[in-house]
């Protein structure tokens, strides 16, 4: 599994920050972070609201090369810009091999996404609807469960780097054991999750690496 490893590590470049007494770097889980080591399959990022954990989810993401509000790395399009720098300040520590597959989703703005698949779509093409990739139904038809449940379970693919934000936010507890089961099928198939979660059904999936954010800083738990 280790040898699937997409990002290894982050670092924060500190001595290219300015000011640490401005956001998001005054967050005290971002002024006492310096580097975090991933876990190959699973790493959680957890926290009380406002802690920084969705912050530094964010980071990453952008950092890796990912859209801000969410999407495969091949989505570019802006409904508002809200994301901090501090993407400019990490280091990315990659292994050998790349993903071929990826997609941030942060739960408030995956609407946003669906939006853009729509759009998308509506364009003349030469390849089927991008919609066929997340099931065939319209993610806006759907509610917020079963359009991020269609969005693991059709549109991840293995060989992939995955960084969710929250996404237990629309799943009732059965349908999180549904991801993770998902979850663990992708990890066996080569694929790596960065997840920020509150939820201590996904954290209890085995063997992850768990980092806590909190007013001492950021630590692995």
């Amino acid at each position: 599994m280790f040898s699937s490893q997409f990002i290894r590590d982050i670092t924060l470049l500190r001595d290219g920050i300015e000011s640490f007494g401005n956001y998001p770097f005054a967050l005290p889980a971002i002024r006492s972070f310096d580097r975090m080591e991933l876990h190959p399959g699973v790493t959680f990022i957890i926290g009380e609201n406002g802690s920084g954990k969705s912050t530094l989810l964010e980071a990453i993401a952008v950092a890796a090369g990912f859209n801000p509000e969410g999407g495969t790395r091949n989505f570019s399009f802006s409904t508002r810009a809200s994301h901090s720098e501090l993407h400019r300040y990490l280091r990315i520590g990659r292994g050998i091999n790349k993903p071929t597959d990826g997609f941030f989703l942060r739960a408030e703005s995956f609407f946003n996404v669906a939006t853009e698949i729509e759009r998308m779509d509506a364009e003349p093409a030469f390849g089927p609807p991008i919609i066929d990739s997340y099931g065939g139904v319209s993610l806006h038809e759907q509610s917020h469960g079963e359009s991020f449940l269609a969005l693991v379970m059709n549109r991840f693919g293995g060989n992939g780097l995955y960084i969710l934000d929250e996404p237990e936010a629309a799943l009732s507890p059965q349908r999180q054991l549904t991801v993770l089961a998902r979850m663990h099928d992708l990890i066996a198939d080569h694929s790596q999750f960065i997840i920020a979660t509150h939820s201590p059904i996904m954290m209890a999936y085995p063997d992850a690496t768990i980092y806590d954010c909190s007013a001492e800083g950021l630590r692995r738990v």
